[in-house]
């Protein structure tokens, strides 16, 4: 299949004093340098994504970059013999629209070590429902489940629950077996957790941690798009030796507690780097999604599908904290 002349992209300017993003005409040497081409069927928007497109945050390290931090299609030139024409692959993160072009284009150029093929089980708009949230919630599993997490423990709780991020680990661990509960300020939105597997919801307008190091325990294990006081508070009442997975910041970076929860009661505070994750560990993790964490409501949580000229309205109502859910880009 050739690459035609030009095609279109979402392309990001983070120039001093004139940032600007917006869809462009581009050739393919203009992309970033990689061993493989691929016709781009989906990519999705993370809020990561949100922030690089309006730049409201610092997310590019090289400018002009292509946004989208998600993309799968179909291999249409490689140099590399692992791969051949009309193969069905993803990336998610690995530099994508921070320090290389990223997804939000017809056609991509990639690099083959982050490159996964497309696993059983899934299509390639299920991969993008999925894409770096569904990634992020599933590595957040994944590291738990390798510091002794399991399902007899107890309840599992989520934070940011109607994020993408929160839809997913929602879905993801009532897959696993975990029962889930969920945190949200969204009171609209209870009945679609409950519908993803929620067992319980939680107003996060009504939660009351209590002011001493450790509270009576609530949670077996936590997976928090938080951070700050929530993150703070999730410390204090989680059982003995159980997880808490930080992967957000919707709220605050900082983070203000003590080490009584660790000491005291084991409670092991786990990072999920979900950008950088060795690629042996990414294959892994995706082959879970594909099978026996594969979220049951996948076209549930795939609450809105845009094309390139969408973008703008989506990173603005993800940013003002009107979205649920996983918004798909159809490329």
């Amino acid at each position: 299949m050739a690459v035609p002349n030009t095609f279109s992209a979402f392309r990001i300017h983070a120039d001093r004093g004139n940032y600007r993003s917006g869809v462009e005409q581009l050739k393919l040497d203009e992309l970033s340098p990689g061993e493989i081409v691929v016709k781009v069927a989906y990519s999705s928007v993370n809020y990561k994504d949100a922030l690089a497109g309006t730049g409201k945050g610092k997310i590019l390290r090289e400018s002009p970059l292509v946004g989208g931090i998600d993309v799968a299609g179909h291999v249409v030139e490689s140099s590399d013999a692992k791969f051949k024409e009309g193969d069905a692959v993803l990336v998610t993160g690995c530099g994508l629209s921070e320090t290389r072009d990223g997804g939000y284009t017809q056609y991509a150029r990639l690099e083959s070590k982050w490159t996964i093929p497309l696993p059983n089980g899934l299509t390639l708009r299920e991969a993008m429902i999925l894409g770096t949230a569904g990634f992020t919630a599933g590595l957040s599993l994944y590291r738990m489940q390798q510091n002794g997490q399991v399902p007899s423990l107890g309840p599992v709780v989520v934070t940011g629950a109607t994020g993408g991020v929160g839809s997913l680990a929602i879905d993801i661990l009532t897959r696993a077996g975990y029962e889930a509960h969920a945190i949200s300020g969204k009171l609209e939105h209870f009945d679609d957790l409950i519908a993803l597997g929620a067992k319980q919801c939680i107003s996060r307008k009504d939660l009351y941690w209590g002011q001493r190091p450790l509270e009576t325990s609530r949670w077996a294990g936590a997976i928090d798009n938080v951070g700050g006081e929530m993150l703070a508070g999730l410390t204090r009442v989680i059982h003995p030796y159980g997880n808490i997975a930080s992967c957000g910041l919707a709220a605050d970076p900082a983070l203000a507690t003590t080490v009584m929860p660790f000491i005291l009661r084991g409670v092991s505070l786990l990072g999920i780097a979900s950008a950088g994750t060795a690629r042996d560990i990414r294959d892994a993790v995706w082959q879970h999604l594909a099978s026996d964490w594969k979220p049951a409501h996948l076209d549930r949580i795939a609450t809105r599908e845009v094309g390139l000229d969408g973008l703008p309205a989506v990173f603005e109502t993800m940013l003002a904290g009107g979205s649920f859910g996983r918004t798909v880009v159809r490329l």
